[in-house]
């Protein structure tokens, strides 16, 4: 076959041209620090690296989530705290009410402090929480309790839960029945006050003694629930530490599948540049000199 001067140029600009390419893609791995830019790159690998920015992303979430229900969790171990100081300091009230040694205006002045403490105790039972009432199950928009009649309040019932993990709920509100007593409960908090309120107002000592107890069995109950409170508060801890090896295990996949090895990107690219240089080198002398060339 006769080679023509024609033909060995276009052989020569295709092959410089696939260097050129090369060299391209190299210089663009080394610029963007990834390997896959489309899927031809690798289909195995881009497969696969959807699979994990999938997961990544699903586990983000998660961690959102366990975030979340973390500060909410915290935020109500705050409020049960407080619940348990109002309920303390009204135990000391009726302890010091049931002596008989106290005078009626004592025992007036000891009532109007119980009754502060009921107002403060129906304000924690109203806690909000970025707007939504923690103590009201799932009717976070509507306020559980109010000062006229908070012992006869029938909070909602209903259970938030949160996803932690695939498949893995876990509930994050505090009902108020259970931290304050349902309506029909003898040791209802509210009800508790307001009997020793008014007990020691008659000067009722043995109404101030029932007082005593109910307030001694509530909080009991509220040290009960904040127990439950602590250990969910355990277990998100364990699973935000789950979620964040997942992540970093995650992470390590991707970069695996889609970062660049720098030293052989720099290496190969080099080659790259150098074979380039080379081919135009090689096409420039070999290339057959033209009819301008000869009439020089």
């Amino acid at each position: 076959m006769r080679i023509t001067g024609q033909m060995m140029t276009q052989k020569l600009i295709s092959n410089v041209q696939n260097n050129l390419t090369r060299m391209e893609k190299w210089q663009r791995d080394l610029a963007t620090s990834k390997k896959i830019h489309t899927p031809s790159d690798d289909p195995v690998g881009t497969s696969y690296a959807l699979r994990y920015r999938s997961e990544l992303a699903q586990n983000d979430q998660f961690m959102k989530n366990v975030d979340s229900a973390n500060s909410w969790v915290q935020y109500t171990d705050k409020m049960l705290d407080q619940a348990t100081q109002v309920m303390q300091r009204a135990r000391e009230l009726a302890v010091a009410g049931a002596n008989d040694t106290q005078d009626v205006s004592a025992k007036k002045a000891i009532a109007d402090e119980v009754d502060q403490l009921y107002k403060q105790m129906v304000s924690i039972g109203n806690s909000q929480f970025n707007g939504a009432y923690v103590f009201n199950g799932m009717l976070t928009d509507v306020q559980p309790y109010n000062e006229a009649n908070a012992e006869t309040a029938q909070p909602n019932g209903g259970v938030i839960r949160y996803e932690i993990g695939p498949g893995t709920m876990l509930e994050v509100n505090t009902l108020g029945q259970d931290a304050f007593g349902a309506n029909t409960d003898p040791d209802n908090v509210f009800a508790a006050l307001k009997n020793l309120r008014n007990a020691l107002l008659t000067d009722n000592q043995a109404g101030v003694q029932n007082g005593l107890t109910q307030v001694t069995d509530r909080i009991s109950e509220i040290l009960e629930v904040r127990a439950g409170v602590g250990a969910r508060m355990n277990r998100l801890e364990l699973a935000e530490n789950r979620l964040t090896d997942i992540d970093l295990n995650l992470q390590t996949l991707q970069t695996k599948v889609e970062d660049t090895d720098l030293a052989e990107t720099i290496t190969q690219f080099k080659i790259a540049e150098d074979v380039y240089r080379a081919s135009l080198n090689t096409g420039a002398s070999i290339i057959q000199p033209s009819l301008i060339d000869f009439l020089r």
